[in-house]
């Protein structure tokens, strides 16, 4: 009988403080198989618990705004945690409660994903809470990730060219944020182009546009392999390009599952490497 491995392995932990999506496409579900799929240990403090498929997202019913302070401060109390992403936020007082949970921890790298709308349009940040958003939250980010109509309205014009998503970076990381990544998949054109930008130094990271409609938690898919790769120990630009990767991937194997937006296989790289075959 061989002998059983009793050494320890210790994983890099990140945590997620965003809503629960019912589908298990996008939000905490799919935040935590993507820490899983890259290697990093996930743990979550819920902010919401929506009703929705992959039509639609039907109502949302937030966790109390104490309950997820105290979900995140006790993570923190007890385990190291190595990087952090935080997604839908959707009133004033979840805002505040997680600004004050993270703001007397020795808080690791913070990657925030402003949600404000679901594809199906439902507003997923409340109109008050915009500039709570900006005001508590962005000054606690090592990265804000805003796909272009969120960049729109953080900033309050239209954004249609690479150089206006320039602009709006700088606009953007004048709101407190050190780095920003503004998301191209909105734009039009064959290629899907990201504009990062850490102060300092843009830089364009382009992939393939890949034609399909099951596209459900790309968003969230890109900004938590974002916080994987910084919790891994990765630089800022680098852990970008691999998540930027990583998602193109899930996204080329999205899963045709429900009648709308399908979720992106979060898995495909280890369930081909296993030899095994998808068929939805």
């Amino acid at each position: 009988m061989p002998a059983i491995n009793t050494t320890p392995h210790t994983l890099p932990v990140a945590l997620t403080i965003a809503g629960s999506d019912s589908s298990g496409g996008a939000g905490i579900q799919a935040d935590l198989k993507t820490f899983q799929a890259l290697g990093v240990f996930g743990m979550s403090a819920i902010t919401a618990v929506t009703v929705q498929n992959t039509q639609k997202v039907f109502a949302v019913h937030e966790v109390p705004s104490q309950i997820v302070h105290d979900q995140i401060r006790c993570l923190f109390d007890d385990i190291p945690i190595d990087a952090v992403k935080i997604g839908m936020v959707s009133s004033v007082p979840l805002i505040e409660a997680i600004a004050a949970a993270l703001a007397n921890v020795s808080r690791p790298p913070v990657v925030l994903d402003p949600v404000m709308v679901s594809k199906s349009g439902y507003a997923l940040l409340n109109a008050d809470a915009r500039q709570a958003l900006t005001a508590k939250l962005f000054p606690l980010a090592e990265v804000v990730t805003p796909n272009i109509l969120e960049a729109e309205t953080l900033i309050g014009s239209k954004i249609s060219t690479e150089e206006e998503m320039r602009v709006a970076a700088r606009k953007i990381l004048s709101l407190g944020a050190r780095k920003v990544v503004v998301k191209g998949g909105h734009l039009s054109g064959a290629p899907a182009t990201d504009i990062l930008f850490d102060g300092a130094t843009f830089q364009a990271l382009t992939a393939p546009r890949i034609a399909t409609t099951n596209t459900h938690g790309t968003g969230c898919t890109f900004s938590s392999a974002i916080a994987a790769h910084l919790a891994l120990g990765f630089p800022f630009f680098e852990a970008v390009q691999k998540a930027k990767t990583y998602v193109t991937g899930a996204i080329a194997h999205a899963l045709s599952i429900g009648q709308g937006h399908g979720p992106t296989h979060h898995f495909f790289d280890l369930y081909a490497r296993a030899g095994l075959g998808v068929t939805r």
